[in-house]
């Protein structure tokens, strides 16, 4: 083990003697917590402990309120998310509903047949615009209804006329295409429909 020589003793003893002497740490002065407290000691016992037994009390009631404030502010977010989510459907879907006649337009032009270049043209660019504005749509969560060789469902399709015969029913032909935005049915699709005769199942 190292020995420190005098001088090295003397140094650390000087330093010692420089540090601040601990002091212990002096209770509150009862008078500025607003405590007159009896000079009877067991009775300023009991007066602190009824004193700390309120403090917690008290304590616990704040706590229970910011807990129920935290919680109705939670309850306000979630109903204000709920809120906005519906509005941006009802207002998505008036869009939609406003767009759809002109997505049936298009419908009704791309049905004709192109003869001359330029028809083939005015074909091309109408049908490009068209399924730019789908695509556009689809991103904000529109399908378009499938038809053709699909079961007849009377959810998602409406038939023009009945046919005849018994068994199940399939969609042979669209007449006018039908949409669903975000899995409910603005429109149902306008289908022939017929009889499933087998064939090809």
């Amino acid at each position: 083990m190292m020995r420190m020589n005098e001088g090295e003793a003397e140094t650390a003893d000087q330093i010692v003697e420089a540090l601040p002497a601990e002091s212990p740490e002096k209770p509150p002065d009862p008078h500025t917590l607003g405590l007159e407290l009896p000079d009877d000691a067991n009775e300023a016992t009991n007066m602190l402990l009824r004193e700390l037994a309120n403090a917690r009390e008290e304590a616990t009631s704040y706590l229970d309120d910011l807990k129920r404030v935290a919680a109705d502010f939670d309850n306000y977010r979630k109903r204000t998310t709920r809120d906005n989510s519906v509005m941006l459907d009802r207002a998505t879907e008036k869009v939609v509903n406003g767009l759809m006649p002109v997505l049936d337009s298009f419908d009704a032009a791309l049905d004709a047949e192109a003869q001359t270049e330029t028809e083939k043209k005015l074909y091309s660019g109408m049908l490009n615009t068209r399924e730019q504005l789908l695509s556009a749509l689809k991103g904000e969560g529109l399908e378009v209804i499938p038809t053709v060789d699909e079961p007849f469902n009377p959810e998602i399709h409406e038939p023009a006329g009945a046919p005849g015969g018994n068994g199940s029913l399939v969609v042979t032909k669209e007449l006018r295409r039908g949409y669903r935005l975000r899995g409910k049915v603005l429109r149902a699709a306008l289908v022939v429909v017929d009889v499933d005769d087998g064939i090809g199942s």
